[in-house]
Formats: C-alpha cells, sequence, structure tokens
C-alpha cells in the first residue's frame, strides 16, 4: 500500500468532542473572580485556577474574557423551573400574591454576592461599552416580561382596569433593583422589593396593599 493509499483509507479525524459538562463550575468560578477582584483585574486563566480546569480548555469554550462573563451573567439570570424548563412568574390569584412570589430570599452571602458581581458588571461596561445591549438582554428584559406576564394576568381577571401602563409598571422592579446595586451599592433586599410593590406599583394600578403587620 503506497503512502497516498494509507491516507486515503485513514479514517478522518473529526477532532475531540468539546465537553461542556464543566461549564456550569467555570462560569461560576468566573462569578466568584468577578466578585472578588473586579471586571479590571479578572483574567481568564484565575477562573481556569478558581475552577481547577485547563487554561486551554476555557480559551476554547471561550474566545476573550468578555465573552466568559458574558455567558456567566446569562447563566446567573436566566430563571428556571426546579426540572430546568423555562420560567413562569408564580400565578397565585392575585397581583400582589404574584409579584411577591417573584422575589426570592436570599441570604446576606448571597446578596453580598450579588452585589459584587453588580459592581463588576458596572467595571466591565466601562471597558466594554458595546456589550450594553447584549446585558440588557440577559439582565433587564427577562425581568421586566414577568412583570408583564402578571400585570396582564391581573387584567384578565378584571383585578385591575385594561388601560394601565403594563410597560410603565413592569419595568419599576427590576429598574429599582438596578438602582439600587450600580448607584446606591446596596444589594436590594426582599424587603425593599416588597415595599415597592406596596406604596408603588398596587397604588399605581388602583390597588392597595394589605393593613401594616399582614406584610410578608
Amino acid at each position: 500500500m503506497t503512502t497516498e493509499t494509507a491516507k486515503t483509507a485513514e479514517p478522518a479525524r473529526l477532532g475531540r468532542k468539546r465537553d461542556h459538562s464543566r461549564d456550569p463550575e467555570i462560569l461560576d468560578a468566573a462569578l466568584d473572580v468577578l466578585a472578588e477582584v473586579g471586571y479590571e483585574s479578572m483574567t481568564v486563566d484565575m477562573v481556569a485556577t478558581r475552577a481547577k480546569a485547563g487554561k486551554a480548555t476555557l480559551y476554547r469554550r471561550w474566545s476573550s474574557k468578555a465573552d466568559l462573563v458574558v455567558d456567566a451573567i446569562a447563566c446567573l439570570k436566566r430563571p428556571v423551573t426546579p426540572d430546568g424548563g423555562p420560567y413562569v412568574p408564580p400565578d397565585t390569584g392575585t397581583l400582589r400574591g404574584d409579584l411577591v412570589a417573584m422575589v426570592k430570599p436570599k441570604v446576606v452571602s448571597d446578596s453580598n454576592r450579588h452585589l459584587k458581581i453588580m459592581l463588576g458588571v458596572t467595571s466591565m461596561l466601562s471597558s466594554e461599552p458595546q456589550l450594553l445591549e447584549t446585558l440588557t438582554e440577559i439582565m433587564i428584559k427577562p425581568r421586566i416580561e414577568s412583570y408583564r406576564v402578571v400585570m396582564q394576568r391581573a387584567i384578565d381577571r378584571c383585578e385591575v382596569r385594561p388601560d394601565i401602563d403594563i410597560e410603565l409598571l413592569s419595568s419599576l422592579g427590576p429598574a429599582m433593583a438596578m438602582y439600587r446595586s450600580l448607584y446606591e451599592r446596596q444589594a436590594p433586599s426582599r424587603e425593599s422589593i416588597i415595599n415597592l410593590i406596596d406604596t408603588v406599583i398596587l397604588p399605581a394600578v388602583g390597588l392597595s396593599a394589605p393593613p401594616q403587620g399582614a406584610h410578608e
């Protein structure tokens, strides 16, 4: 068999199939590093070390630090059901019940980490302003859509009048959470968001909050 024949007979090499099974660990490590050192000081090598993964693995999967952080933020912000399906806002039968049910309790350590990640995102946008639209799609719009869904439910059940400004009201919760994180440098607490629901959103649609002391 000639050399040329041997080359023809040899099966084509397809290359090693990429293993994405460790992606969640790597992305979580990226968030940890982002929270600890900020975007400017963060490196892909630091993430590889934290995740105990080969540097080549990360560089094959993500072509830049920005790509890695965007994927990590997307995983952090992607709401899912316990079985991994797409997130559907809770339907409790009332607008307030739905809005409050969307506000997940967080322990202090989770809130502090979230705040540091948000501050890291701020520094990222200073370095990579072209990513603003991408991060808005990831971080803001899904939350606005959840509010929009529960507002429409309230209209459909005739709980609120049909002419309410759904777009404006749906943006209030996410906007205040981002403002508190990025400008006041405080993690938005469950209590502060529920207070926004009771003192701003409900009165805006003509509903009253429960009596003082009956709040969650």
